[in-house]
């Protein structure tokens, strides 16, 4: 035995030159752009954490100023200043977001997460860059002045701004840019929240929406990138500590999991739903009124302030409310009710276009979710029941990640958070549960529930949505063309009504050939009310299925390497 095991030894030392000689080949002949790529990641991580460092020392120095405190101890803080200055921060800051946002966007939107996303899908990895540093100057101000939303939003959009400016520094193909743009959030979100793990499988999960090897290794060096960058400046400490009393009795408890994560999908939806429809009365409220674009932020802020006389827990982030959840110092009716007052302030906020995330707030939506169960189920099964915080922990991970649509990393978010990973077969029971039922009723997430209400629909996958990528003016035959179709063809199928606008996409032209049965669909540029129409060419219905598959299985090719 020994001598077999001596020559197996031997064998394998003899070996190990031959492989090193190949592996340096392979990296020599064929990955040199690989190993740039990487290079490349490196410095997208490095200049994304320290831009989401920045924007997270910039709320808490704005926030110190104007409140005497950063979020650990906000909502403690402001229960002893003056009524009216609770009332006005809100405004004032409204007010300043107002402005900007009608100054630099043409829709007072803020960009958030979900218009990375769109850019991942749909824009070749690419963000806007004056409407996103707006957007992020907006958040900074709402969630330094009272507003009640997340950091998280803010901090993936900036990590993306980055990424196009190397995208287009380098002039990057779709690949490359979203592999980029994957880089820069994953980095982002890393160096915010110290969760190298997490950040890297957000970028994946989420925003890529995929898990190709090829991005996995540039997206792990620009993660770690992140945190190391974080930890330079705040050190290896996790956002949250919990008691060391969370233990879990087993097998006997996890159904208890499973019904949590049941009602915590419930609240996700809840959650989301609410603030589609305070976003829908805010814009009818807005035209009904003719309340000018640039108040509605403070309108909204003057209701946050009033709200924050009662209940300063909903101002800012709320990481001291999140914590006293977690280390159950709260009762079951004050975890109820400070549930449903940060729902509606998180609604208020988002309705008042104010900017910020939804992470944060479903956070702390989950910790007092699970803590008010929690406190429920070891009332009434005191001799199988572990700790009521256990629950607070679980219950925050499975709101936030039916809200995210992130069951993976999510979990992984909930454990670096709080450095507990003793607990996890109740975090990932409840989080199973959570996302399979809000899954069925939302459009899979919050942020593919907000394209869905821009008319993008990404939940379906790639065979919904790149038809919308194609304009038909650069598949179609063009007039004239050996293999167009005749102008007379053409021009008889427009008399009938069957054409199509030079601008418009294969999304709106794939219908009509099912519902026409026509081979092909004349192309025209619609003119005044006075002038005719110009004939540009005739899309085939043959090229536009083929442009479709080669897309297709570009995407998959993509997805698969």
């Amino acid at each position: 035995m020994a001598e077999s095991t001596r020559a197996f030894l031997l064998e394998s030392i003899q070996r190990v030159p031959g492989i090193l000689l190949g592996t340096i080949r392979v990296v020599r002949q064929k990955s040199p752009d690989q190993v740039k790529f990487w290079f490349i990641a490196l410095a997208v991580g490095i200049v994304a954490g320290f831009v989401a460092i920045g924007f997270r020392m910039g709320i808490s120095s704005l926030q110190t100023l104007v409140y005497g405190t950063d979020d650990v101890m906000l909502a403690s803080v402001a229960r002893t200043l003056p009524w009216f200055w609770v009332v006005f921060l809100p405004i004032a800051g409204g007010l300043v977001v107002g402005i900007i946002m009608h100054i630099f966007t043409s829709d007072g939107r803020v960009r958030v997460v979900s218009d990375v996303i769109e850019g991942a899908a749909l824009r070749d990895g690419r963000v806007e860059i004056k409407e996103g540093i707006a957007s992020t100057l907006a958040s900074l101000i709402t969630l330094s002045t009272g507003g009640s939303s997340g950091r998280e939003g803010p901090v993936v959009h900036l990590g993306a701004m980055v990424s196009t400016a190397v995208s287009n520094l380098i002039n990057a193909s779709g690949i490359t840019g979203r592999d980029l743009l994957g880089c820069a959030v994953a980095a982002a979100v890393s160096a915010s929240f110290n969760t190298p793990i997490a950040g890297a499988l957000f970028a994946l999960e989420v925003v890529l929406r995929h898990f190709a090897v090829h991005a996995f290794a540039p997206i792990v060096i620009a993660s770690t990138a992140g945190t190391l960058v974080s930890r330079y400046f705040y050190g290896n400490v996790t956002e949250f500590y919990l008691p060391l009393d969370n233990t879990l009795r087993f097998y006997v408890e996890l159904p208890a999991f499973v019904v949590l994560g049941l009602v915590s999908g419930l609240v996700a939806v809840i959650m989301i739903k609410a603030i589609f429809w305070a976003e829908e009365a805010g814009d009818h409220l807005q035209k009904s009124a003719r309340i000018p674009g640039w108040l509605r932020p403070a309108l909204a802020g003057g209701l946050l302030g009033l709200l924050a006389l009662g209940f300063p827990h909903i101002i800012g982030v709320g990481y001291e409310t999140t914590s006293a959840a977690l280390t159950g110092q709260l009762v079951f009716w004050t975890a109820v009710t400070f549930a449903l007052i940060k729902a509606l302030a998180v609604a208020i906020t988002f309705a008042g276009r104010m900017g910020g995330g939804v992470f944060s707030p479903s956070l702390m939506m989950g910790a007092l979710t699970g803590l008010a169960f929690g406190t429920a189920a070891t009332s009434i099964f005191p001799s199988v029941s572990g700790s009521e915080t256990l629950y607070a922990l679980a219950g925050m991970g499975a709101v936030a990640a039916a809200v995210l649509g992130a069951p993976i990393s999510t979990t992984l978010i909930v454990f670096e958070l709080t450095g507990d990973w003793q607990t996890g077969l109740a975090v990932m029971v409840a989080v199973s549960m959570s996302t399979a039922l809000a899954s069925r009723l939302v459009q899979m997430s919050f942020f593919l529930s907000q394209l869905e209400q821009r008319n993008i629909r990404l939940a379906a996958g790639p065979q919904a949505y790149l038809l919308a990528t194609f304009g038909v003016a650069k598949v179609m035959r063009p007039k004239g063309g050996e293999r167009c179709a005749s102008e007379e063809d053409c021009w008889e199928l427009v008399e009938q009504g069957n054409y199509l606008d030079g601008n418009a996409t294969l999304e709106v032209a794939m219908p009509m050939f099912e519902k026409a049965g026509l081979d092909f669909i004349p192309v025209v540029t619609l003119g005044g009310e006075d002038e005719p129409p110009e004939l540009w060419g005739a899309l085939f219905q043959v090229d536009a299925l083929k442009a479709f598959n080669k897309a297709l299985a570009a995407t998959a090719e993509e997805e698969h390497s």
